[in-house]
This record gives C-alpha cells, structure tokens and sequence, in this order.
C-alpha cells in the first residue's frame, strides 16, 4: 500500500491547493488520457501513481502543461487526417 503524505509532496509544490489541481490533472491523464505513468504502477490508482510522481519530483506544472500540448498536437493531426486535406468552405451567400 502506498504511503505518501501531503508534507512530502509540498516539497515540489507552492501549496496544498496547487498540490489538488496538479495531482488530479495529472490523474486524469493516466486514468483515460492514455497517458503512461513514471513511475511503476504498483497496482496503485492514478491519483495515488499522480502523487508519487509529484512526490519524486517527476511531474510538475511545466512537465504537465508539456504532456498536454503533445497530447493536443497528436489530436490536432488524427482529426486533420479524419477530415481529408479539403479545406472547409463557408456556405454561399444567397442572391
């Protein structure tokens, strides 16, 4: 079972409320981003995965707002190629 306390994760960390956001963002990433965790899962849930990262000092708000621009990037290029290279064009205008 992991044991780890707020007091250890507030190294890494402004305060506990910057500790909330990151830690469940990050959560959120590992739960249904895809996104793989840093450190062994451990058979851990992603909140507790997310606070051993932070605890490590493996994620914090950059590493986290970087995982998230390559995520949105890889999207941005599944959705180009699910549309076709045809630009989209605005309706004609009425006569």
């Amino acid at each position: 079972m992991a044991r780890i306390t707020v007091e250890d994760c507030l190294d890494h960390v402004d305060n506990r409320f910057e500790l909330v956001m990151l830690s469940s963002r990050r959560a959120r990433q590992i739960a249904v981003g895809g996104k793989e965790p840093m450190v062994p899962p451990e058979n851990d849930k992603p909140t507790v995965i997310a606070l051993r990262e932070i605890e490590l000092g493996l994620i914090d708000i950059n590493v986290l707002n970087e995982i998230d621009e390559e995520g949105f990037e890889d999207e941005l290029v599944i959705d180009a190629q699910a549309l076709g290279d045809t630009p989209a064009t605005p309706p004609a205008p009425e006569v």
